[in-house]
């Protein structure tokens, strides 16, 4: 609801921030654009306006930016997709899809062509050999 309500007005804002800066006039006389007396706007008061206008909604862009960012990363905290894919595959218990009711295969997910992350997991253990008996080193008969 907030980051609907702060893109709504990052919008407006940035629409009227183009329009000020607009109606501005230039000051270079870059291509040959320079305004006479004649403007929309020509007493000195209405410069000074459209400058502190401009510099509010610039100021209020960069507040809703930073906002929008902030809202838009709470809810992810700092997970991504794959992160949660991993962290799902090694939650579950290498038991629990063995017991889990037979789907119908019409149904079922399709399984991935490539090898699993628990295919790694399993590849990757150590197997569980016993060790090789070392035979016990002899003893010397006690001298008498």
């Amino acid at each position: 609801m907030l980051q609907t309500i702060l893109l709504v007005a990052m919008i407006l804002i940035s629409i009227a921030l183009a329009g000020v800066i607009l109606i501005q006039r230039s000051e270079g006389g870059a291509l040959g654009m320079g305004g006479g007396p004649s403007g929309f706007m020509t007493a000195r008061g209405a410069g000074n306006l459209l400058t502190k206008t401009t510099w509010v909604l610039a100021v209020l862009f960069f507040v809703c930016a930073i906002g929008l960012t902030i809202v838009g990363n709470i809810s992810r905290s700092s997970q991504s997709i794959a992160d949660r894919d991993a962290i799902g595959a090694l939650a579950t218990p290498p038991g629990a899809a063995s017991e889990a009711p037979a789907a119908d295969p019409a149904t079922a997910p399709a399984q991935p062509a490539g090898p699993s992350l628990d295919d790694f997991l399993s590849s990757a253990a150590p197997a569980a050999q016993p060790a090789p008996a070392q035979p016990a080193p002899a003893q010397p008969a006690p001298a008498q």
